[in-house]
């Protein structure tokens, strides 16, 4: 039952994230086709607005499902999620494509579903379902890398949106027939401001704002990157994408398994903010150059798909295994507010800053961003094994 709750579960996690990533690689082009594309603040806010939404109203929905129960609240997330798919798939300009986005993001289940799967799995197992999510988010993240152009070139975008929709009604049957039953989890009250107040929990609360906010930003400049570099169409970005995606899952799975292994998570966590540090200053490098090697903008690129794997992989595990126990749900709905906000700032800043300073800018306040996240977990308390803190449990 727990697995089964944990992996279905994370399929729809994964769902919501895609209705994100899938723009990432192929709007900031697309858009150029649309009214109101001209305007690249617009552009940003088109594929901002969805973690905007999602940041006002994950909290609330975290506190109807407590009080209406996690399957109901999930559900009703997904129609509003679905509704919003079909109003930008219908749009014929930007701007109502920004208001489908606002939608979907609306329906802002990550904090319900999270929640559920703690109500379904037991303690000594609840952090490897949690890192099931967080995975889940990494490989719909890497799929859209290399999907989204064939989709674009096969189906169009109003297609995608299309498609999204469909998934999100088959999502619908799967909470209401896969997902099994659990009785609701009765535990004492934590204040939310107790939970604000955990420095551990702040240190990964900003770090997921940070992950998200140059993840978006970054993918509002690498498109055209590939284009002006490689003279490659969008919808020829998955002969990139691709080879780069599966090399960064090879190469990814060695440090988290150590990290496991020999209790050293927070510095295995440490590097791999270290290496996005270090592509985001390659990136910002490699655009100053008069004629820039495409084989480095390649090779970024790779290093930026490694680090956020593993960056994505194992920060909810870890929130998961710091919260207070009756705080869970509290302490997820908080991060996930904070993943959506780093979703909407990355956007509208990255938007913003390329139309008005330039693409040089996008990189340059990423990198700064992310030195701020590296002094914060520089100084995080190192976990033990997953063994050791059974045991200690």
């Amino acid at each position: 039952m727990e697995i089964r709750a944990s992996a279905s579960l994370a399929g729809i996690f994964a769902l919501r994230m895609l209705g994100l990533f899938l723009l990432l690689p192929i709007f900031a082009e697309h858009a150029k086709t649309m009214p109101g594309g001209d305007n690249l603040a617009m552009v940003g806010l088109a594929m901002g607005i969805y973690g905007l939404a999602q940041a006002f109203c994950q909290i609330p929905f975290g506190i109807f499902s407590d009080r209406y129960g996690r399957k109901p609240v999930i559900i009703a997330g997904l129609i509003m999620f679905a509704i919003g798919a079909v109003i930008a798939a219908l749009a014929n300009n930007v701007l109502w494509i920004v208001v489908g986005r606002a939608l979907q993001g609306a329906g802002a289940i990550s904090a319900a579903v999270m929640a559920l799967i703690s109500d379904a799995t037991r303690e000594q197992h609840r952090t490897k379902a949690m890192a099931m999510v967080g995975g889940s988010i990494g490989i719909t993240f890497a799929l859209s890398m290399v999907g989204a152009p064939l989709l674009y070139k096969a189906i169009g975008m109003s297609g995608i949106f299309w498609m999204t929709a469909f998934l999100a009604l088959v999502s619908i049957a799967v909470v209401r027939y896969l997902v099994p039953d659990v009785p609701a989890v009765v535990a004492r009250r934590v204040a939310l401001r107790d939970v604000l107040k955990n420095r551990e929990l702040l240190r990964l609360n900003f770090g997921v704002f940070v992950l998200h906010l140059t993840q978006v930003a970054i993918f509002i400049v690498v498109p055209s990157a590939l284009v002006h570099a490689m003279d490659l169409p969008v919808t020829a970005h998955w002969k990139v994408y691709l080879p780069v995606v599966l090399a960064s899952f090879i190469l990814m799975l060695p440090p988290i398994f150590v990290g496991e292994k020999l209790g050293k998570i927070k510095q295995i966590f440490v590097a791999a903010i270290m290496l996005l540090l270090a592509v985001q200053l390659g990136l910002w490098w490699w655009l100053a150059q008069a004629n820039s090697p495409t084989w480095l903008l390649i090779g970024l690129l790779l290093a930026f798909f490694i680090a956020f794997n593993i960056l994505e992989a194992s920060q909810p595990s870890l929130v998961s295994r710091i919260a207070p126990p009756a705080a869970k749900g509290t302490a997820l709905g908080v991060y996930n507010t904070l993943q959506s906000l780093g979703v909407f700032c990355g956007g509208a800043l990255g938007g913003w800053l390329v139309q008005h300073a330039g693409r040089s800018a996008v990189f340059q306040a990423g990198a700064g961003m992310t030195v701020l996240w590296l002094i914060m977990a520089v100084s995080m308390k190192n976990l033990p094994r997953r063994s050791q803190a059974a045991v200690a449990a």
